[in-house]
């Protein structure tokens, strides 16, 4: 079954592609080896972290993946936080509105510091919080929540919703 929720809108795109990198609900994870993360990389417009990418980078890119994911379920924000102090630059105006430089001293670095930038961005934007994860722990997909009422918990009712509920409802019978 696929994903059926529209992606988030353009700043945090990259971010939403990234952190789905991994689906864990499948088994299946784009930065499990060098050459898959190298291909995945290429077809997300990242050749130049592609053509760097050595193994330590490549463990870099995961740390930074679950940095964001655990960040976003709001299980914690260290490991992000590092990543701000180590890769964004000052605030700075340009042209009417707000740049926040990123850096890095490889390629790797320099992408991970453009996806903490679109974070830092969108929570200073007012809107934070609709970027979220998927509470089923067995799945953790990124997803961008559209609800009215900004309260939605799974990724899919379709997918995560329904295992939920047939495991709460096989639970009622059990002890029942």
């Amino acid at each position: 079954m696929a994903y059926d929720r529209p992606p988030a809108p353009d700043q945090l795109q990259p971010v939403e592609a990234f952190g789905n990198s991994a689906r864990f609900l499948h088994d299946e994870d784009a930065l499990v080896d060098l050459a898959d993360a190298r291909t995945w990389l290429r077809e997300h417009d990242h050749p130049d972290v592609a053509d760097e990418l050595d193994e330590p980078a490549r463990q870099e890119l995961v740390q930074a993946r679950e940095a964001i994911r655990e960040h976003l379920a709001g299980a914690g924000s260290e490991r992000l936080n590092d990543y701000a102090r180590r890769l964004l630059g000052t605030p700075q105006w340009q042209d009417g509105r707000i740049v926040i430089p990123a850096g890095g001293s490889t390629a790797a670095e320099r992408m991970i510091g453009e996806l903490v930038v679109a974070l830092v961005v969108a929570d200073l934007s007012g809107k934070p919080g609709r970027l979220k994860v998927c509470q089923a722990e067995d799945c953790r997909w990124l997803y961008y929540d559209r609800s009215p009422g900004n309260n939605s918990i799974w990724c899919s009712m379709d997918i995560c919703g329904a295992r939920h509920k047939m495991r709460a409802y096989r639970a009622r019978r059990k002890d029942a």
